[in-house]
């Protein structure tokens, strides 16, 4: 019996929009192009979105991949406001879950730096039940630790989680520990695998 549903927070509660945000700024296209290159798409990228390393480490990591574009790098860099967007379900969906009965938790690589630039964007944290932020507990997916420290903290049995990510590795993990486990890519596809689990999270 689920009495838990954790979330994921990039691309299940929010909505990442790194590329648009760099668009935003009119560079010229092939510069928009390099800026893309020096960061999303490239494999630091990785460790930024690993959620704890420091502002100065992102940056540099951002720059020495194309030093060419360090200074629209800078420029973009100065704030992050605007990369992220709440899906406009995620409140009345915990809300929902909560109202159910279920405890809602959060289990997240999202950097300090990020959730500070975008706090607008992370108002449903006040209506989730807690959870782990990696930037804060210095553990990240998909480390079995991370999981370990969720269930521990929160005296919960693995059995009766499940866990909403939209990366399979990190699903993985969690399934290794014996959490169920829902590849996040659409908000009805996931209402209904949580229905096959017994969790009626239609609002």
């Amino acid at each position: 019996m689920i009495r838990t549903v954790i979330f994921d927070i990039g691309n299940v509660l929010t909505v990442f929009g790194w590329k648009n945000f760099i668009h935003s700024f009119g560079f010229p296209p092939e510069t928009e192009e390099r800026v893309g290159k020096a960061t999303v798409d490239n494999p630091f990228w990785h460790e930024f979105d690993r959620g704890f390393l420091s502002d100065d480490e992102m940056l540099a990591g951002f720059i020495n991949n194309d030093p060419t574009v360090e200074k629209e790098i800078r420029q973009i860099f100065v704030s992050l406001h605007g990369i992220v967007t709440r899906a406009d379900y995620a409140i009345p969906w915990i809300q929902k879950l909560k109202s159910a009965g279920y405890q809602v938790l959060v289990l997240s690589n999202f950097s300090d730096k990020v959730k500070r630039d975008n706090e607008d964007a992370m108002d449903f944290l006040e209506y989730v039940d807690g959870g782990i932020l990696s930037y804060r507990d210095g553990v990240i997916k998909p480390d079995p630790a991370i999981y370990r420290l969720l269930l521990g903290r929160y005296g919960l049995k693995a059995e009766e989680c499940v866990f909403l990510d939209d990366i399979q590795s990190n699903l993985d993990t969690a399934a290794g520990l014996g959490i169920h486990t829902i590849l996040f890519r659409s908000l009805k596809q996931a209402q209904e695998e949580l229905l096959q689990l017994g969790v009626d999270s239609i609002y």
